[in-house]
C-alpha cells in the first residue's frame, strides 16, 4: 500500500513570526530641558507657598513664565519642534502657571475664607485646563496675531503679581485683602475662558531692522522695571489684562456707528 501524505496540523502550517526589532523614539534635549526647568519653577512655587515664603513662591512663577517663553524660541531657531515637546510644554504650562498659581493664592489668602476660598481657587486651576485644552486644538485655526482668551502665563503672573506686591509693601493679609485676592484670582481664571481676543506679539520680528531710538527706549523699559520689580510688573499684566476688554468694546463700539 503506497504511503499516503503527510497530514499536517494547522500549527504547522502557520508561517514563522518575523521579529522586527522595536525603534525606540528619542527626543530632542535642549528645548525639553528648558520646559523642564519651567515645570521645576512651577513646582518650587508651591513648595515655598507650603513653606510660607511668598516671595520666593511669587519670583518662582515669574521665572517659570521667562522659561516658558524661551523653550518654544529655542525649538523653532533650532529646528527641534516635536510633538512629545508640544505636549510635554502644555503639561509644564498646567502645573506652573494652572496649579502653582490657585495653590500658592489659596495658601497664601483663601484659606481664610473657609469654604468660599475654594471657589476662585478651583475656578482658576478649571480655566488653566479649558484654555490649555482650547488652545492647543484651535492652534491650526485661529489667528496668529491674537489668543483666543488671557494666556495661561499672563493670568499667573496677574495671581502672583498681586501677592508679590502685598508682601513686598508688608500689606497684611486683613479681610480687604482677602476679598480683593478672591476677586483677582476669579477674575484672573474667567478671563482665561472667554473668547476676547488678546494680543500675542507673535508678529514682533526680532531680526527687523530698527530705529536706533528703540534702543534707548527698551535700555528706559528694563530700569523702569528693576526700580520696581514687583509693582511694575503687576501693573503690566493688569494693563494687558484689561487689553483684551478695551479692544472689544472698541470693536463693538464701532460695529453699532457702522
Amino acid at each position: 500500500m503506497a504511503d499516503l501524505p503527510e497530514i499536517r496540523s494547522d500549527a504547522d502550517l502557520r508561517v514563522p513570526e518575523l521579529r522586527v526589532p522595536l525603534r525606540r523614539r528619542s527626543i530632542y534635549l535642549l528645548p525639553n530641558l528648558v520646559t523642564t526647568a519651567a515645570l521645576f519653577a512651577g513646582f518650587y512655587s508651591v513648595v515655598q507657598a507650603m513653606n510660607a515664603r511668598f516671595e520666593q513662591a511669587a519670583v518662582a512663577i515669574f521665572v517659570a513664565m521667562v522659561l516658558d517663553g524661551l523653550d518654544g524660541r529655542i525649538a523653532r531657531m533650532t529646528r527641534t519642534q516635536s510633538e512629545f515637546g508640544a505636549d510635554y510644554d502644555s503639561l509644564s504650562d498646567m502645573v506652573s502657571f494652572g496649579a502653582a498659581p490657585a495653590l500658592v493664592m489659596y495658601v497664601w489668602a483663601l484659606k481664610d475664607l473657609g469654604n468660599a476660598g475654594w471657589i476662585p481657587a478651583f475656578v482658576y486651576c478649571a480655566a488653566a485646563a479649558v484654555r490649555l485644552a482650547r488652545f492647543n486644538t484651535n492652534i491650526e485655526v485661529v489667528d496668529k496675531r491674537f489668543f483666543q482668551g488671557l494666556p495661561s502665563p499672563a493670568a499667573a503672573a496677574l495671581v502672583a503679581g498681586f501677592i508679590w506686591v502685598a508682601d513686598d509693601f508688608g500689606i497684611d493679609r486683613v479681610d480687604w485683602i482677602r476679598y480683593i485676592a478672591f476677586a483677582t484670582t476669579l477674575f484672573a481664571g474667567i478671563t482665561m475662558v472667554v473668547s476676547i481676543p488678546f494680543y500675542s506679539f507673535k508678529d514682533f520680528n526680532l531680526r527687523k531692522r530698527v530705529p536706533f531710538w528703540v534702543v534707548p527706549l527698551i535700555i528706559g523699559g528694563i530700569t523702569v522695571v528693576a526700580a520696581n520689580p514687583p509693582m511694575i510688573l503687576f501693573l503690566l499684566f493688569v494693563a494687558y489684562s484689561m487689553s483684551g476688554y478695551a479692544m472689544w468694546i472698541v470693536k463693538k463700539t464701532r460695529q453699532r456707528r457702522r
